[in-house]
């Protein structure tokens, strides 16, 4: 399991402005090490955001993120206050689930 990732939710008019900041490697699997040997493939392969039990935002990914991903999305329905959850589970089975409070 990574780090807490970074979250920022702002309510702004009816839409929710989402950013949200994973610590991860994210290694294709191309790549080697000093000794030449290949770095085994690590990703993030699916993320999910759920406000109040509705999933507001889903996407597969694979090798082609950068390490460390940055993530924006808007969504539309939730207030001040509401609780925001963002999961992610990567190709070896790590997860991660971090929650914040829309502003």
């Amino acid at each position: 399991m990574g780090n807490p990732m970074k979250i920022r939710a702002a309510l702004q008019g009816d839409t929710v402005d989402v950013r949200v900041l994973m610590a991860h490697d994210m290694e294709t699997g191309a790549r080697k090490d000093s000794s030449g040997k290949p770095i085994p493939a690590h990703f993030i392969q699916t993320v999910t955001a759920t406000h109040n039990g509705r999933t507001v935002f889903s996407a597969q990914w694979g090798t082609a993120i950068a390490k460390n991903p940055f993530l924006q999305f808007k969504f539309k329905g939730a207030a001040k206050g509401d609780k925001l959850q963002i999961a992610w589970t990567d190709n070896k089975n790590d997860n991660r689930t971090d929650e914040t409070t829309i502003a």
